[in-house]
This record gives structure tokens, C-alpha cells and sequence, in this order.
């Protein structure tokens, strides 16, 4: 309990920060540029039109109709590395989000494989949803128009009793997001057991799929942490067809300028290969050859990441050092292993006005109940806190003012109840 002189401490501290006039931003989970410097060498690959051939003697500098889906040595290169059969992997352009979309939009137009019809025809169509989570998966099928249920994320992955219930008793569910290493935000990885049921789950939807967003399956912060072949757990349970699987090399070379796949069973792809001949004659192949030749093979893209996780193991000590000091009895938070964020839990009705409090200092965080559907934190409590972008000094200011900010909030709370 904080007193009236504790109460007016804070203030005058908070007021001492915001009259700094500062402009950080941590909004986002951006590689800062030290991390993207590490890949500059890359644009140095391809500097003669001999450079610019596949090993079978295809031009990437033109139309290749039979190579749509992707260059052998990209597919190559992301088997390797994510230890999926190549014939299983689509490799797109720059953004797995936009695969995600495209995915979501043709399961809507066209249905799925055991589809009875076209998602879009049927009286209610549902996705569950594990919180807190990513907004920009939430995005995508709040503007298809699909509803989302939320399921508690637990330190294991999401509520499995409850996933199972849900998709054993309702048709209408045909769809769930994953991020099963290093969730956003929460930095949770699926265990064994969880991704063996989601495998194996049984869904009143013939035609329901996971979404299985892989996006950090490679950012290991410390030693490597393994995770459970989600295509062998679905083909050992039966199931072969469930899951669609997204991953890119966003945050591993450029933000924005990188190479993104999608893979699925065989029969999936023949439907979505049938739909995709007609949307694209084929992603950009240069900037695929471009990635392969310079990292080579799975083993360059490891000694990538050491090098990622050297720059950004201090930002994460840095805002993990603070909260431990500063927050402790206050509020909770992950202690992730890897990935970009940190979810922070301020105490339950204080989370917007954190933000606020941020926002009014000079300080941009992601909004409040972003990690949820809709932007609705029933409990109105966590924050997305993204170390990765700023310096460690900016960083260090930045959660400092966060953490009076949090205090701030929690002792006005008290002071009104």
C-alpha cells in the first residue's frame, strides 16, 4: 500500500521524466540495426548475370512459370533448416504474414481440403485464439470477418482441456492460431505433450487446421530449445492434413526484404497450388538465390543467430534486471529464452493507463489490449514490451520511466478503491 506522500513521490518523479521531451519507441519487435548490418554483406552475392543462375541453369532475373512455388535451393536451404520435406514447402516473398492472410482468404473463398464448402458459406466460422497473443494474427481474421475465442496460454502452451472441449462440441471452429516457440509475446514454447494433442485432438470441423506460425523457431537467446515435429505429431495421429506451417527470414537478414514459406501435407498443397498458379507467376526468385547463397545452408543461419543473440541478450537482461528490482510484488512477467518480446502483467485495470502514462512521457509501447482479440484485455493488465529496436541506454531509460509508470498506476488504482 502506498501513502499519499509515497503516491506524490512517484508523481514528481514521472513528471521529472516527461519533461525530458524524449521520442523512444518500442512499439515493435524491429530488428535494431546492428542486427540488420550482420546481413549486408548479402547484397554483395549477385554482382554478374552468371551469379543470378540456379544450379539447373534457370535466369532468376525472369519469368520461371515451373518454379512459382520457389527455387529448388530455396527449398533445399528451408528443409534444412526447419527440418520439413522439402516437397512439403511453398517459398513465397518477403512476408509470412501476407501467406497467412492469402491462406485464411482462400480457406474462405475456396475451403480446405475436406472442406463440405467454402469457409465464407457457413452460418458462423471461428478461430481459437491462445492469449495473449499476436495482434496482427487477430487482424487478419477480425477483417475476414471470422470470430475469435480466446484460450488461456499456459507455461506448456495453451489451455489444452479447454481446446479440446471447444473443438470436439463446435463445427463452426475451423481454425487456430499457433506460435509454438517463443509466443508472442509471451516467449512461451509448446511442450511435447501439447503439440502431440493438438495433433491429435479430435474436431467436430472435418476441415479445421493450425495455424502453425514458426516465425521464431530459430531465435534462440541461450542454449537451443527444440520443438516437437508438429508435421510427424498430425501424421502419427492420422492427421496429416491439419496444419498449415509459416515461417521467414524477417527477422534472421532484412525486416521487410526477406524470404518467407508456407508448408503443408501434399494434399493440401495440390488445392492451394491449384489457386496459387492463377494469383502469382512466382515470388521474387532473385532475392531467394540471394539468401541461399549467403547463408548456404542451416549451419550459416545458426551462426546468424549466435551473432543476433550476442547483440540482444543485454537488452534483455537490461529490461529482465529492472523489472526484478523495481516491479517485484508489483507485477509478473516471462522470462523468455528466446524470441523478440517480453509479456509484462501490471496489476488488472492498469494497463491503459500505463500506456497513457508511456504515451505522455515519450514513450511508445504497443497498445494495451493488443495481445488480445478485438484490442479487449478482459483483465486489462498486459503489455507487449519489445527490447529488441532501441539501445541499450534508450532501453534502459525506457523501462526505468516504465517501470514508475507501472507503480504510478497501481498506487492510483489503490488510491481510488
Amino acid at each position: 500500500m502506498v501513502d499519499k506522500k509515497g503516491i506524490a513521490a512517484l508523481r514528481e518523479q514521472y513528471e521529472a521524466y516527461r519533461a525530458k521531451g524524449l521520442k523512444l519507441n518500442m512499439a515493435r519487435g524491429i530488428p535494431c540495426t546492428e542486427q540488420i548490418d550482420l546481413s549486408q554483406p548479402m547484397l554483395s552475392t549477385m554482382l554478374s548475370a552468371a551469379d543470378c543462375h540456379t544450379s539447373g541453369g534457370v535466369d532468376c532475373r525472369t519469368y520461371a512459370g515451373a518454379l512459382f512455388d520457389g527455387i529448388p535451393e530455396a527449398k533445399d536451404f528451408f528443409a534444412e533448416i526447419y527440418n520439413i520435406p522439402r516437397d512439403n514447402i511453398i517459398v513465397g516473398g518477403n512476408s509470412s504474414l501476407n501467406m497467412m492472410y492469402d491462406t485464411v482468404a482462400r480457406a474462405m473463398l475456396y475451403g480446405v481440403v475436406g472442406s463440405p464448402a467454402p469457409w465464407c458459406r457457413r452460418e458462423h466460422v471461428k478461430f481459437l485464439c491462445p492469449v495473449p497473443g499476436y495482434d496482427r494474427h487477430f487482424k487478419v481474421t477480425q477483417s475476414l470477418g471470422i470470430e475469435m475465442i480466446n484460450v488461456d496460454l499456459g507455461e506448456d502452451g495453451p489451455d489444452m482441456d479447454t481446446v479440446e472441449r471447444l473443438v470436439a462440441e463446435d463445427d463452426s471452429i475451423v481454425g487456430m492460431w499457433c506460435v509454438p516457440k517463443y509466443s508472442n509475446p509471451s516467449g512461451v514454447v509448446y511442450s511435447p505433450e501439447t503439440v502431440r494433442r493438438l495433433a491429435a485432438m479430435k474436431t467436430a470441423a472435418p476441415d479445421f487446421r493450425l495455424f502453425w506460425d514458426n516465425a521464431y523457431g530459430v531465435h534462440d537467446l541461450y542454449e537451443p530449445v527444440e520443438l516437437t515435429d508438429i508435421f510427424e505429431a498430425c501424421r502419427a495421429a492420422g492427421n496429416d492434413n491439419r496444419v498449415f506451417y509459416f515461417a521467414s527470414t524477417s527477422k534472421i537478414s532484412f525486416p521487410g526484404a526477406g524470404v518467407a514459406i508456407m508448408a503443408a501435407s501434399p494434399e493440401n498443397l495440390r488445392q492451394i497450388k491449384s489457386v496459387l498458379t492463377i494469383q502469382t507467376i512466382g515470388a521474387d526468385k532473385l532475392n531467394q538465390l540471394r539468401h541461399v547463397r549467403y547463408f548456404r545452408d542451416a549451419e550459416g543461419v545458426r551462426a546468424q543467430m549466435r551473432r543476433h543473440a550476442a547483440i540482444l541478450r543485454p537488452k534483455f537482461d537490461i529490461v529482465l534486471r529492472t523489472f526484478e528490482r523495481e516491479l517485484t510484488g508489483i507485477a509478473t512477467w516471462g522470462n523468455p529464452r528466446g524470441g523478440y518480446f517480453i509479456s509484462l502483467n501490471v496489476p488488472d485495470g492498469c494497463a491503459k493507463r500505463v500506456f497513457q502514462l508511456m504515451r505522455d512521457a515519450g514513450v511508445t509501447i504497443t497498445d494495451a489490449g493488443a495481445t488480445y482479440p478485438y484490442g479487449k484485455d478482459p483483465r486489462d493488465r498486459n503489455l507487449r514490451i519489445a527490447p529488441t529496436y532501441p539501445s541499450c541506454d534508450e532501453l534502459q531509460t525506457a523501462i526505468d520511466i516504465l517501470c514508475v509508470c507501472v507503480k504510478l498506476a497501481a498506487a492510483e488504482k489503490e488510491e481510488q478503491a
